[in-house]
This record gives structure tokens, sequence and C-alpha cells, in this order.
């Protein structure tokens, strides 16, 4: 260390050493630099603890009440941040457009992207409707983009101009479509991939327009309900209103039991792995399975499921009357010829028939022939009568018309039930909800026990539900039979059954299959809005670096900080005491040479 040094001969002399740079000085400036880090440190933490706080899980059903409110409101098409998709559901009767949309992702590649149907001005939800089906263009395919025209001029009124070409449109055909030559299928096709870009922006390729299968439109219809359930989130598994799954740790996910006015259709989610079949039975399965990744990223399997879905053909509502009829009806002509009777031929000697009302006539035409028929309202006798036309096969594994089905676990399984199942239970029985196989049998009983006159009068009285009418109370005694004998001896479940829900809303909407399709064929999507918050996150200020947020190597780091500095200023303090141990004996020593120069004399 370098000394100045003073020196007085006269009237005295000493001599001392003073440091250029003293440690306490240093000392201050280490603790001011201390000081300034530890608030740096402070702000990044309290800005930190600000992003988790708002990135936090609020309670679940909160936000799911939350959810189910914000989706009954009017759509904020000012709102950039949110994206447009379309789907168009070509059936046999008509074809209907549905608006979704959907906010940015939230970055999580676990997490599916949030789809919600859009909603117009008067929180109406923004769908169009139009008729006949689109199969009427099999001779005229070349007009088949003027048939969609209205329908796509609707949804561009209600999508922001700007989004548009950044929208996607997916044009699936069902029932109407399959039925026809695969040659006029693609002609339609064709036509619309052709003529559609040319007069709409949004975003259209060959690839999304097709004939969906009947095992597709059934996916889709389970992705739809499960997506609305919540049964896809699976971070929350303390939530105790969703059941839970083995060990997996997965949300158990609900099939689905869907009965129109011509087609039967089952879905549910099957485990991975299956018992030893003999092979027919195998390759059965195979077909009726299907297995599918609703996450966007490939490599990650939380999101992939296996799930068994058929439909029967001619097992609707509607069409099992039909066929029942034909039954009634060939059989009484067989047994009239064969012992001479005249069962039904005339008003006065009718068709005693146990799936009508007591004392309702009707009467049945096929072709030249025809059958007049009075209600007998036998509930019992209605569903042996209906046991063959389940075509059941001696298999065990064996469920309508002989077709493959895979085990069910009804100890550890949850279904809905829509269309019929709900209409049976729910329009003139009132019971619709959570489904009880033995009350259901004694209403639908009485039901049918009770004259005709009767019910007419509680129908004129309004003691029905308000979707019931003359249709549904002629034919409610059969189709309630139909759908017991469906349920039980078709699809084998349990009389007792307690986890089946009919239902024709969830969250006070209806489930449409488009929901579910749309969300399987936007699955990738969430992988562009996770690259573009990567790139935004890459030109953010260095007060946003994405080491922050790492819990553990923010405080590590601040940890480092403090004892480094800990350690400068211990250092300082060792170093001080070492000069000034060094310097007290050199000052001794040069006090003892000079004392003794004051007493000697000074010139001659």
């Amino acid at each position: 260390m370098a000394r100045i040094s003073f020196s007085y001969l006269c009237p005295a002399s000493w001599y001392f050493t003073v440091p250029t740079v003293s440690p306490f000085p240093r000392q201050r400036v280490a603790f001011l630099g201390l000081f300034f880090i530890s608030c740096l440190l402070l702000l990044m933490l309290i800005t930190d603890f600000r992003h988790w706080g708002a990135s936090l899980p609020r309670d679940r059903q909160y936000e799911r009440y939350l959810a189910r409110v914000g989706e009954l409101e009017a759509t904020d098409t000012e709102d950039p941040n949110l994206n447009y998709g379309l789907v168009v559901d070509c059936g046999s009767s008509g074809s209907r457009i549905f608006v979704y949309f959907w906010p940015r992702h939230n970055g999580n590649p676990h997490d599916l992207l949030d789809i919600k149907q859009m909603r117009d001005r008067n929180s109406q939800p923004v769908v169009k409707k139009i008729k006949p089906g689109i199969s009427a263009m099999a001779d005229t395919p070349e007009h088949a983009s003027d048939y969609l025209r209205p329908l796509l001029s609707f949804a561009a009124a209600h999508v922001p101009v700007k989004k548009h070409k950044e929208t996607p449109l997916y044009i699936l055909c069902t029932a109407g479509m399959r039925l026809l030559p695969e040659r006029k299928q693609l002609a339609i096709l064709a036509d619309l991939v052709k003529d559609l870009p040319l007069e709409f922006d949004f975003l259209f390729s060959q690839s999304q327009a097709e004939v969906i299968s009947g095992k597709q439109e059934g996916v889709y219809a389970w992705i739809g309900i499960n997506f609305v359930l919540g049964r896809f989130d699976h971070e929350d598994e303390s939530d105790a209103e969703v059941p839970q799954e083995l060990a997996t740790g997965r949300r158990r996910t609900v099939g689905i039991l869907d009965m129109g006015g011509a087609s039967l259709q089952i879905a549910y989610e099957v485990p991975s792995s299956t018992s030893v079949l003999p092979p027919k039975e195998e390759e059965a399965a195979k077909i009726l399975l299907a297995e599918f990744n609703l996450g966007c990223d490939v490599q990650h399997t939380e999101h992939v499921y296996r799930v068994y879905v058929t439909t029967f053909l001619g097992f609707g509502g509607n069409f099992a009357r039909q066929r029942y009829e034909d039954l009634v009806l060939n059989e009484t002509l067989n047994k009239n010829r064969l012992l001479g009777q005249k069962t039904g031929l005339s008003p006065d000697n009718p068709f005693l028939d146990p799936c009508l009302p007591v004392g309702l006539t009707d009467v049945v035409e096929r072709n030249s022939h025809v059958l007049h028929v009075r209600g007998k309202g036998d509930w019992a006798t209605c569903g042996a009568m209906l046991s063959p036309l389940l075509a059941r096969s001696n298999t065990s594994q064996a469920s309508l018309n002989g077709i493959y089905q895979s085990p069910i676990d009804f100890n550890n399984s949850e279904f809905y039930g829509f269309s019929e199942f709900f209409y049976c239970t729910e329009d003139v029985l009132r019971i619709g909800g959570r489904y009880h196989g033995p009350t259901f049998a004694k209403a639908a009983q009485d039901y049918c026990g009770m004259a005709w006159s009767v019910l007419t009068q509680r129908f004129k009285n309004g003691l029905f539900s308000s979707h019931a009418d003359e249709h549904r109370l002629k034919y409610q005694c059969f189709k309630s039979a139909w759908m017991y004998q469906v349920l039980h001896e078709g699809f084998h479940f349990p009389y007792n059954y307690p986890n089946l829900q009919t239902a024709q809303l969830v969250y006070d909407r209806e489930v449409q299959w488009t929901l579910g399709a749309i969300l399987y064929k936007t699955r990738f999507l969430p992988l562009r809005d996770l690259r573009q918050e990567g790139i935004r996150q890459a030109h953010s200020s260095w007060f946003r670096l994405s080491f922050v947020y790492n819990h553990y190597l923010f405080f590590a780091c601040i940890l480092v900080v403090l004892l480094a500095i800990i350690l400068y200023l211990l250092r300082l303090r060792r170093i001080h005491h070492r000069q000034a141990r060094a310097s007290a004996p050199l000052n001794l020593l040069w006090i003892e040479e000079v004392v003794p120069m004051i007493g000697v004399q000074v010139g001659p």
C-alpha cells in the first residue's frame, strides 16, 4: 500500500503514513451496491409474484361457472385475440353452419383450445339451417356451391372481415351423402372445392370437404360431450365433482347413447389393454375401435383415447316402429291364412296392439294390405314382442344386430343419453335426468295402461311437457318399451344401473357433434400460438427473460449474488486488519529512531 510521508525537523520531527484509499469507503460502496441489487431483486420478485398470482388456478367449479355464464353472452368480435372456425353439417334433411371461436392458446401444450359457439348481439347461437339436404344436388353437382352460398354468406357477416383468411372452413357430409354413389359424392365435393374459394376468403382446401362415416360422427359426438363436461382437463385431479379413473390420473370420460328417428349410436372409451378374443371378434373389435390423439403434440399421450363407437341403422325410434308394424302385419296375415281368421281386416275385429295406449285405434298400411289395430296397453307384452327386432346372437360379447360390443365396466362408467333417451323419459313421463330402471319401467307401464281419452284430456290440460305433441302421446308406449329393450337387453346395461343421465341440453346448450369435429380438426393449431409466444418472448425486454420464471433458478441466483457480496466484504475486512497490524510496528520503529535525535545539538 502506498504511503504519504510528513517530516518536520524543527521544532520537532515525526513521521507517519496514511493509506491512499481507506477500506471504509469501499465498504460503503459495497453496501450501496448490495442495497441497489436487493431493491432490484425485490422489484423483480414482486413482478414475478404478480405474474404467478395471475396464473394461479382458481377454484375449478368457480371457473366452470364463469365459463358457462360467458358462453351465454354475446361474442366480442372486437377482440383481436379471438380466432374463428366454421363447420357445415350437411345432413340428410338439410344443412346447418355453426360458427365457433376461441381465444389465444394459454401456452400449456397439454391443454386443448377453449372452443365455444359464437353468439350474436342478442346472445343467440350463430347458426343457420337450409333445406333440403345437399344430396339433392346429386344430379346437378355444378350447383352445390350455390346451394351452400346462403350459409357461408351468413357466416361471413358474423366473422370479422380481417379474420376471414385465417378462419378454417370444414364441410362435413353425413347420412344423406353416404347413400349416394361415390362418383356423385366426388362431383359435389369437387364443385365446392373449385367455386367456394373464388367467392369467400375462408381457409378452405380439398381435405376440408368430405363425407364422414358413421364412426367419425360418433367419435365427434363423444369428443363434444366430454369437452363440454370438462373431462379432458387433467390438471386438477382433486375436483370432487368429476370422478377419477384408476391410476392414470385422467378424468373418467362419459359414454354417449343417441337414438334418433332412423339410427342408434353408442360410443365410450375402452381401456388400452383388452382381453384376449377369438380371431373373428378381435378383427371386429379393431374395426369398431377408434384411437386418436387430441393433443397438439403427438409426443405427448395425455390426450390419447381409444373409443368404441357403433351406429345401428334401422334401430331409431321411428324406424323401429315401422319394423314392428311390418312384423305384426306379416304375422297376423299368416295366422289368418293358416287359421282361417280375419283379425285386423276390419275395425270391428282389430288386432290388439300391446304397444299402443288402451282404446287408441290406428291403421297400418303396406302396399295393398291394411291392418286395423286397437291399443291394448300391455307394456310387458310389448317388450316381449320387440325382443326379436334386436337381432341378437348367442355370443356373449354381441349386442344389437349381432355386432361385437367391447366390454363395459358398469361399476366404473358413466353415460349420457340423448334424443329419444331424453324424450322417452321427459316429454310425458317427466322423469328425465338421472335414469333409474325400475322407476322408468313403472312409469311407462302406468302410462301404457291409461285410456287414450284420459291421455288426450291430460294433454289438453297442459300436464305434459311443452315439447310433447300428439305423435309423442300416440307412440310413447312403444318407444319407451323399445328404449328399455335396447338399453338393457341389447347393450346389456344392468336394470339398476345408476350412472345414466338423459339430457337434451348440457349446461343450458345443445351439444352438437360439430363441436367435437372442429376440436379434432384444429388440435394442432395451439402449436402456432406456442411458436408465436416463443418469438414474442425472445424479443421482450431482459426483465421478462424466461429464466426469471423458473423459481428454483431465480432464488439460486439471488443466493449466489448475496454470497458473493458477503465474501467480498469479509475479504475487505481481513485486508484491513492485516494492514492495521502491519502498520503498528512500523510507526513504533520510526518513533524510536526519531526520539533520540531530539537531544542532539545542532551547530558548532
